[in-house]
């Protein structure tokens, strides 16, 4: 168990900076993973054991997590984990369609023998996952992530990359609270519809099959999490 840091004397600017950084993506995986529920309290004193860092940097960690919409500000109250719910849920969905739609279409547009090679090789190792009879969950994730960006990573646009890369994290945090069980979907073939669709430079097609794949998980978090729709 690591031991916290003090506070005293404080550290110089670039330490300082270090600290804040690994207590934010040490938190923000653990939040993505479920180590969290959600409306989880998540009190300074009580993390300092965990991160080994001091109450500043877990303090501009948790601020920047809030940012990101993974932690909320409660006031004087101190932080919490967001919470979760189908209008949220939905929200992500429909943004993820249009900017990584976006992100798709332009990567199409500049597509090379490399992108492609890149694109068959994240499949491959997507589909010795998928055909497993009981896949681990975290080396499906991912593979799963490897294929989506090995399919957008013709886009040179920072900022798309930079919105798309908030918006599937939250959406995996979904995924992970929910412990999808995959029986009776047939995701394999929702990614072979997307991998057909890309090796024919078939944008349509392609933004067609994801935005399917995108929607189908939502209802599939849906149900598993027993997320009431609002009326």
């Amino acid at each position: 168990m690591p031991h916290p840091l003090t506070e005293t004397p404080a550290p110089a600017t670039g330490s300082h900076k270090t600290l804040s950084d690994q207590a934010y993506t040490r938190l923000r995986h653990d939040v993505i993973q479920g180590e969290y529920a959600p409306g989880a309290k998540l009190g300074i004193d009580q993390l300092r054991p965990s991160y080994a860092v001091g109450a500043t940097p877990l303090r501009e960690a948790l601020h920047r997590l809030s940012a990101e919409g993974f932690v909320v500000v409660e006031g004087q109250r101190g932080f919490r984990v967001a919470g979760i719910s189908a209008r949220e849920l939905r929200e992500l969905t429909e943004l993820r369609i249009v900017i990584e739609g976006m992100a798709l279409r332009e990567s199409l547009e500049q597509a090379s023998d490399e992108w492609e090679s890149r694109v068959v090789s994240a499949f491959h190792h997507l589909q010795k996952i998928e055909k497993q009879s009981d896949p681990d969950a975290l080396q499906w994730e991912a593979r799963n992530n490897d294929f989506h960006l090995a399919l957008i990573s013709q886009c040179n646009s920072r900022w798309l990359m930079r919105i798309y890369e908030l918006l599937y994290d939250q959406h995996r945090r979904y995924r992970i609270l929910a412990r999808v069980d995959r029986a009776g979907r047939d995701i394999h073939g929702e990614h072979i519809a997307m991998l057909e669709a890309a090796l024919a430079r078939d944008i349509d097609r392609l933004l067609q099959a994801h935005a399917a794949h995108i929607r189908n998980t939502a209802d599939t978090l849906e149900h598993s999490l027993h997320l009431e729709r609002p009326g």
